[in-house]
């Protein structure tokens, strides 16, 4: 499987053919030349401290597409004189490592080290990633993988304990300005765009050097006599589709921003965040699950009406239907947004499950027990027992705890809006109680 790469596997500066595409033409001949992974290139960095030592060790590259994992890992190799040997998880299994492998210890017999570079690293399964370890352990091969799945969910924890994990950065609007300005170099020509739309076209591309480059290749292909305006731009070109997989980290990563926007009672940023995911694609029900839970974990009864606008939410939605229905999630995402917060009856459940857990299957007290049968009224069942709407104040203060567990207190009402008057009608219980006692 190698064999497919082989015109690309050559380490030392080749020869680019002037009918390749852009990006291709433009990939950077040394570490200097990337754009947008200082943090990683620089003398500080952990890829420029490895290139000063002279040595590499293995390394997990995470970042979103098109910002540079195979164009530094080629020139990691260069940079070592290693061979440069890749494959890729989609298209190879467990015999083109065998053969992989088996090339990478003849050479390791003259002296000559190899960099094995794996492309969508994470496709490989749990057995394929084992067939890495004993290679790299005794140092056949130095594993350069590429991902753009957190490794934390994809990869077994055996293989990255024994490399590094980088991250790369999507590149931002000055980052890919620069590869802008290398196209126009390199092609002698400056893009038909004016300033506006030019600024649209680095945003469009969300942050892929790659995804921008091919834009600007199809701007050179098109006969454009004058500059065009950003509504010129968005009519010949398509932006680049938000990355977004709804059962990976994007998913887990933007609901929950959105929580933590709602939490926060930032109603702006929780509308965005909400925007993000629903643009993208997520299920409006599921983003609707999560407002709902969050109505009873971070409002509570601090505010009650949160529950019964999500709940109205989620009738309106299942009524109406998208793009009609979305609205009603909009108003329920501002409502908690702008809700005053508590997590007392969140912190009261948690309290109450351990407490049941702890005590087991005490008995309550025989007083608060109903006694359908004679037996049961004989041996005491509700005897004693007061009812509250019979003495002064409708509050009788008995005691509802079992005889063998102290009272416990699990719920303590936040002092903000709802709650502050919840806190006050136990605190005047607490009073009434404490009298009926003494």
């Amino acid at each position: 499987m190698a064999d497919l790469f082989r015109d690309e596997a050559q380490n030392g500066e080749e020869a680019v053919r002037e009918d390749a595409p852009l990006a291709d033409r433009l990939r950077p001949r040394n570490l200097g030349e990337v754009v947008g992974q200082e943090h990683l290139t620089g003398p500080e960095g952990a890829i420029g401290r490895m290139i000063a030592a002279g040595r590499l060790s293995s390394i997990i590259f995470w970042g979103p597409p098109g910002t540079g994992k195979t164009t530094i890992s080629r020139l990691l190799a260069d940079a070592v004189d290693m061979r440069f040997e890749p494959i890729s998880a989609v298209f190879s299994g467990v015999a083109d490592l065998k053969k992989v492998f088996a090339t990478a210890r003849e050479h390791a017999k003259l002296g000559r080290k190899t960099l094995l570079f794996v492309d969508e690293i994470h496709r490989f399964n749990r057995a394929q990633q084992d067939s890495f370890l004993p290679f790299v352990e005794d140092g056949t091969v130095t594993l350069v993988g590429a991902t753009t799945e957190n490794p934390s969910f994809e990869l077994k924890a055996a293989l990255l304990s024994r490399a590094q994990v980088l991250i790369l950065r999507r590149l931002d609007s000055d980052a890919l300005e620069k590869l802008l300005d290398r196209a126009e170099a390199l092609t002698g020509r400056p893009l038909p765009l004016n300033p506006a739309a030019r600024e649209a076209l680095v945003a469009s591309a969300d942050g892929d050097g790659r995804f921008l480059l091919n834009q600007a290749e199809t701007l050179y292909s098109v006969n454009i006599p004058e500059p065009i305006d950003s509504a010129g731009l968005s009519a010949l070109l398509h932006r680049r589709v938000a990355v977004y997989d709804k059962d990976r980290e994007g998913h887990y990563n933007l609901i929950s921003a959105l929580h933590k926007a709602l939490r926060g009672s930032d109603p702006q940023a929780a509308l965005y965040y909400l925007a993000r995911m629903l643009v993208a694609g997520e299920q409006p029900l599921y983003v609707l699950r999560r407002i709902v839970r969050f109505a009873s974990e971070d409002i509570g009864l601090a505010d009650p009406q949160a529950l019964i606008q999500c709940l109205a939410a989620k009738d309106a939605y299942e009524f109406l239907g998208s793009p009609e229905g979305e609205l009603a999630i909009v108003q329920a995402c501002l409502y908690c947004a702008t809700a005053p917060k508590s997590n007392a009856a969140y912190t009261a459940q948690k309290a109450a499950w351990k407490s049941a857990r702890d005590t087991g299957s005490l008995m309550p007290p025989q007083n608060i027990l109903n006694a359908p049968t004679k037996l049961m009224k004989e041996i005491g069942y509700g005897k004693g027992y007061a009812y509250d709407h019979d003495v002064p104040e409708g509050f009788s203060g008995d005691n509802y705890w079992p005889e063998e567990m102290q009272p416990q207190s699990f719920y303590h009402p936040a002092d903000r809006g709802f709650e502050k008057r919840i806190a006050e009608r136990i605190a005047y219980w607490n009073d009434l109680r404490a009298k009926a006692r003494g």
